[in-house]
């Protein structure tokens, strides 16, 4: 062997050796034909310890390789580079990653001479990976496990995800959402241009983001559904890549905020109506001497006088003016609790219809069609019945006003079940309630009729006396085609009938 050929091998040596990853070259039998250096050091051991071994019997100790993964055999008949990833466990438990990648070399002939045998540790390049895995699975479960309704999209709109939250307020599966749902359509009509618009803007809450914004969401049911919106665009090396919306359902809060609401209000009007109470009763008490003085006066005036005596008209209006004034001081007694009440169980049905008989001037119903929709049921409450029939008869009469003296007035009467309570609707197909004025109809001096023609006190008093009796009153629905005032009473049954049950 000549000089030169001996420096060539020496400088092959000398690149085997100075390779970074630990390599072994075998024969096609899988017998190791040389190991360089940082191998040798890796495994602690010696060249005699590994040169003509079968590499089963350096890393398995054994003479048959156990693993049944190994490309050795593929590398042979394709002649193409392969790799595997083995690991390992030490005595005291952890786990080693290895990457072995085996590149073939070839002879003169064009097949497998050698095979050389890189080993990289990637343990902790896996352990990275593994971490990845496990914070990746953890969000998941998170995204998936929570309450608020999570969707994300891509740039165009396109849909990614929807946590089952998203499924049950949207009304779409995962799958369908992502298959053929964009972000538009689950939003009113350019709903999801503004929100993208928003995000963009440093305005609110910060480029990028989006706070806790009020905004409406279509479901599967094309249902307008209100909801407070997080979002945020995500980006990637500076690009928008896609955004996420999360989404908290504000029906039942908005149910919730709108019982407080009434709550408030009947507070409000108890405590108008505690104080105004009081200052009614005193006026009233002291404007019904005089004025029993002036009807009685008035009145024995009126019979001295001839029938052709012309003061007679004059005394006729005096007279008038001083009953509408009573009426006025009785409303007030009533609003004010003064008046003496004595409650009855007694059918409502039975209500409806003395209440009607009782107005005086029947000729202001001449032109209105009176239907009665009684329930065949007996059905009956405790109340004070002459306050009860008032009721009924101011609400016809203000029906009547609505309605200008023409058109339909219905009467219902049945019984809530689920409630346990005994309903009467009054229903009239006049004007309706201007939706500002609803939250005041119920306040004392508070009229939309025009001056002489109401106190404000009617349905003022209506209100008191049904919260007197233990019901509820409320304006049920209203509208250009009428308004419909729904009472309800606790249910009441005879005693008789409970003592036989």
């Amino acid at each position: 062997m000549d000089n030169k050929t001996i420096d060539e091998m020496n400088w092959r040596m000398r690149v085997f050796d100075s390779l970074s990853f630990p390599t072994l070259i075998m024969t096609p039998d899988r017998k190791i034909v040389m190991a360089n250096q940082i191998f040798l050091k890796k495994y602690d051991m010696d060249a005699k310890d590994v040169v003509n071994k079968l590499c089963s019997e350096v890393f398995y100790r054994t003479s048959i390789c156990p693993n049944k993964d190994c490309p050795f055999d593929k590398i042979l008949q394709t002649k193409k580079g392969q790799s595997a990833v083995r690991w390992k466990t030490s005595l005291t438990g952890k786990r080693f990653w290895e990457d072995r990648v085996f590149s073939p070399i070839l002879g003169d002939d064009g097949n497998v001479a050698y095979v050389m045998e890189s080993v990289r540790d990637i343990t902790r390049l896996k352990n990275m990976e593994l971490s990845l895995r496990e914070a990746e699975a953890f969000l998941e479960k998170i995204i998936q496990s929570s309450p608020v309704a999570i969707v994300a999209a891509d740039i165009n709109n396109s849909i990614l995800l929807m946590n089952p939250a998203a499924e049950d307020l949207f009304g779409y599966s995962n799958r369908e959402a992502i298959t053929r749902i964009s972000l538009d359509k689950l939003c009113p009509p350019g709903g999801a241009k503004e929100i993208i618009a928003q995000l963009r803007s440093k305005k609110t809450g910060g480029k990028g983001r989006l706070i806790s914004v009020k905004t409406t969401i279509i479901n599967a049911q094309d249902e307008e559904i209100p909801v407070e919106l997080n979002a945020a665009i995500i980006y990637e090396d500076g690009k928008e890549i896609a955004t996420v919306g999360m989404y908290k359902d504000l029906r039942q809060i908005n149910t919730i905020k709108e019982k407080l609401k009434k709550i408030n209000l009947q507070i409000v009007q108890s405590e108008k109506m505690a104080s105004l109470g009081k200052l009614a009763a005193g006026v009233a008490h002291e404007i019904n001497n005089p004025l029993t003085g002036i009807l009685m006066y008035a009145n024995i005036v009126r019979d001295a006088l001839s029938q052709n005596d012309s003061h007679r008209t004059e005394l006729g209006y005096i007279i008038e003016d001083a009953e509408r004034c009573a009426t006025i001081v009785n409303n007030l007694l009533t609003y004010s609790r003064q008046a003496h009440s004595m409650k009855e169980i007694f059918p409502i049905n039975l209500l409806v219809e003395e209440s009607l008989s009782l107005i005086r001037d029947q000729r202001i119903l001449m032109n209105i069609k009176i239907v009665r929709s009684l329930s065949d049921e007996e059905m009956q409450i405790k109340a004070d019945k002459n306050q009860m029939t008032q009721v009924i008869i101011n609400l016809v009469m203000n029906a009547v006003d609505a309605m200008d003296r023409k058109g339909a007035l219905t009467l219902h009467t049945y019984r809530d079940r689920s409630a346990k309570k005994i309903c009467l609707e009054i229903s009239d197909t006049g004007c309706g309630i201007l939706k500002e004025n609803i939250p005041k109809i119920f306040d004392p001096f508070f009229t939309t009729k025009s001056q002489g023609k109401g106190t404000g006190l009617g349905l003022s008093t209506v209100y008191g006396i049904v919260t007197e009796n233990s019901g509820t009153i409320s304006v049920k629905k209203t509208g250009p085609e009428g308004t419909t005032f729904l009472l309800k009473f606790p249910e009441e049954k005879d005693v008789a009938e409970d003592m036989f049950f």
